[in-house]
């Protein structure tokens, strides 16, 4: 698991020409509020991944029962909305991943390798934090991922799911309901066995 605050402090972005915008993680939402609240939520983030740290990567509890719906603007202009996909009665993978994360790295063939095995049954999506747009498109490029992936309102999405890191993966049923959350690099075994359990007529 990455720990965002260290790996990529937030800068406020200059728009020149001869610069490339960084996005802010935190939501502009945030903008107007006390300096103490937006700290204490940074310590929060900080804390996690310590704790994350030390041995917690893996299956952790879901302070969530049901997945807060969200629209994503994705990288080829298109929109993902998570109440769609669940609408069609397909069960859904949210993955929030960045560019300048080692673990998103080791899991990117994963994933892909996952959504080309069950694309007909099950949404995947990828929701990229605290990045650069061409440094995120670059990475989706070399790891040839061709599941729905983008940036636009992540960051409020990330805070509204109480992302602490990435990779960080939430398993949605098809009734909206949270089955599994997933932090850190899914490996192979662990992403098809989650899977499975949302297409079990049980899970929904």
């Amino acid at each position: 698991m990455t720990q965002l605050a260290e790996s990529q402090p937030h800068v406020e972005p200059v728009a020149t020409a001869a610069t490339t915008p960084q996005r802010p993680w935190l939501p502009a939402a945030l903008a107007g509020t006390s300096g103490v609240v937006v700290l204490g939520l940074l310590m929060l983030l900080w804390f996690g991944i310590q704790q994350r740290e030390k041995g917690t990567v893996g299956e952790v509890s879901v302070p969530l029962r049901t997945a807060p719906d969200f629209q994503l603007g994705l990288f080829d202009g298109g929109t993902f909305r998570l109440a769609d996909e669940l609408d069609k009665g397909r069960p859904v993978l949210v993955n929030f991943w960045a560019s300048w994360c080692g673990p998103c790295i080791e899991e990117a063939p994963v994933l892909e390798a996952g959504w080309q095995r069950y694309r007909d049954q099950v949404s995947f999506v990828g929701l990229d934090v605290q990045d650069t747009d061409s440094d995120a498109l670059a990475f989706i490029q070399k790891f040839h991922v061709s599941y729905p992936n983008g940036a636009g309102n992540s960051g409020p999405t990330s805070i509204t799911y109480g992302m602490r890191g990435v990779p960080e993966s939430y398993f949605v049923a098809r009734d909206g309901r949270i089955v599994r959350k997933w932090n850190g690099a899914l490996s192979t075994a662990d992403l098809e066995r989650f899977v499975n359990e949302l297409l079990r007529p049980s899970a929904n």
